[in-house]
């Protein structure tokens, strides 16, 4: 049989398909942009036809720069954006709106209406009220979509999270496509009760939401679950699609984080940091959200506590395209680091309010502790700062839900080429930071989940075995200046919040 596995990594700024042999090594890879559709403040949306396009170029530009047929695939994984919504007709395929991206805050309005329930959403899907999650943007669309509501009580209307859409689309669409997602993507809804992992009657009717439009939860790896996708080239072929996974969740298992204690952090658009707590749904008390990491073959689920981070990779295009400050994302690092701090500026790129531990939609993003002296190097590293003074908040508070101490952190995504970041995160931490030499752990997490479905892989120890350290960063910080600067980070925040 085939040994190669597919990964569909569907994220917030493009679309990559990446072929891994049995090793886990990358063999080939086909990455295409989508557009950013931001029609006003606070709104970020995405053309769900356009992501379906990209999917399809995406895997045929990896095959053929590979030189592979569809029949040298065993499986595919698909992991993405996790809270992105879709609505669709079930008959015509049609999108009833634009995807409404994590990031977008238009719901703040449905808040407050909320705050009754808090309690309830936390102890059913570990999640407080927010704009983040999937559920109020559902609510947002059938409140504002002519005609949306009554197609969904009619079961006209699906949902779905990208990673339900895709596979809709891949599978047929309107002529038998499955409407389905897996436990990591549904927990991310705010409508699936952790405990159950089946959707909750009394969440569904909290934000007014018809069964009718959900789809099916299964396991994140399974050999029937998902069905086949036809791939077409020299020698086409139905190919399993054996693995879903939400992107950090991905990453988790990417980064082979199996046993209780271990955790990863992933830098890409936003930071998102999991912490593996085995079996036991960890409530928190300082910030977090309580998740379900992953559930395979239909042993027992494994949670996890994790720290949401909105905007991080994005704070560095923001200088790029809004700003001009650099022309490339990697002038970044050498700008920084032709200084040797930043002077006492502090950057809280809170574009999209304030995520883990604070959770304020009130919060907008501000520059503080600016004199003449600065220059845009400073800003630069004041950037870069930002991302790893936001990681400590989320692994403080990691630290007293789950009275974990970590001995290190292990990193991956895009801004990890970045050593100069790294070795910030170690200072700021106080940690050893460790980057595996396989980066693209989050599309390697969908193809583990793929590969153990159709037997590439027969176990999580085997993929363990396959971890590999490609270098690590020691912090060289004094305690004290450690210390000092992450009261000057605390002090920033302040300054960030009642804006809204």
């Amino acid at each position: 049989m085939p040994r190669l596995i597919g990964a569909l990594d569907q994220g917030t700024t493009s679309t990559r398909f990446i072929v891994f042999d049995e090793g886990g090594r990358e063999i080939v890879k086909h990455q295409l942009e989508h557009r950013q559709l931001l029609p006003a403040p606070g709104r970020v949306d995405h053309d769900p036809r356009e992501i379906c396009t990209n999917v399809d170029e995406a895997i045929a530009g990896a095959l053929r720069a590979g030189g592979l047929d569809p029949r040298d695939l065993a499986a595919i994984g698909i992991t993405n954006q996790r809270e992105t919504t879709v609505v669709w007709d079930r008959r015509t395929g049609r999108p009833f709106h634009n995807a409404i991206v994590w990031q977008d805050t238009r719901t703040d309005g449905l808040l407050p209406a909320l705050e009754p329930h808090r309690q309830l959403l936390r102890d059913r899907t570990g999640l407080p009220p927010a704009t983040y999650f999937s559920a109020p943007k559902v609510q947002w669309l059938l409140d504002k979509v002519d005609g949306l509501r009554s197609a969904a009580e009619r079961g006209d209307a699906l949902f779905g999270t990208i990673d339900s859409w895709v596979i809709w689309n891949l599978t047929g669409g309107p002529d038998g496509g499955r409407h389905v997602t897996d436990v990591t993507n549904a927990s991310r809804t705010q409508l699936m009760n952790l405990r159950t992992l089946d959707w909750d009657d009394e969440l569904l009717a909290v934000f007014g939401i018809p069964r009718a439009m959900m789809p099916r939860i299964c396991d994140s790896s399974s050999a029937t679950a998902f069905g086949t996708t036809h791939l077409r080239g020299s020698r086409p072929a139905e190919v399993l699609i054996g693995g879903v996974l939400g992107d950090q969740q991905a990453a988790m298992v990417g980064q082979v984080c199996f046993s209780t204690g271990e955790a990863k952090n992933t830098f890409g658009t936003g930071n998102f940091m999991l912490l593996n707590t085995g079996e036991t749904i960890v409530p928190s008390t300082h910030g977090l959200l309580t998740t379900v990491c992953y559930r395979f073959a239909s042993a027992a689920p494994v949670y996890a506590l994790e720290g949401s981070v909105a905007v991080t990779g994005s704070a560095v295009q923001w200088l790029r395209d809004q700003l001009g400050i650099i022309a490339t994302a990697a002038e970044i690092e050498p700008l920084a680091a032709s200084v040797p701090d930043s002077g006492g500026a502090y950057f809280v790129p809170a574009f999209s309010g304030l995520f883990a531990p604070y959770w304020r939609p009130d919060a907008r993003g501000a520059i503080v502790g600016l004199s003449r002296f600065h220059a845009k190097a400073h800003l630069a590293r004041a950037t870069l700062e930002a991302t790893c003074f936001q990681t400590r908040d989320v692994l403080d508070a990691m630290t007293r839900d789950a009275g974990v101490a970590l001995a290190m952190l292990r990193v991956d995504g895009g801004a990890t080429v970045n050593n100069l970041l790294m070795q910030l995160q170690a200072d700021i931490l106080g940690v050893p930071v460790v980057r595996p030499t396989v980066t693209e752990t989050t599309a390697l997490g969908a193809a583990y989940a793929a590969g153990l479905a159709c037997g590439v892989w027969n176990s999580l120890e085997a993929l363990r075995g396959q971890w590999r350290i490609d270098r690590t960063w020691l912090p060289e910080w004094s305690a004290d200046r450690r210390d000092a600067a992450y009261r000057g980070w605390q002090k920033a925040v302040t300054r960030s919040l009642d804006w809204v």
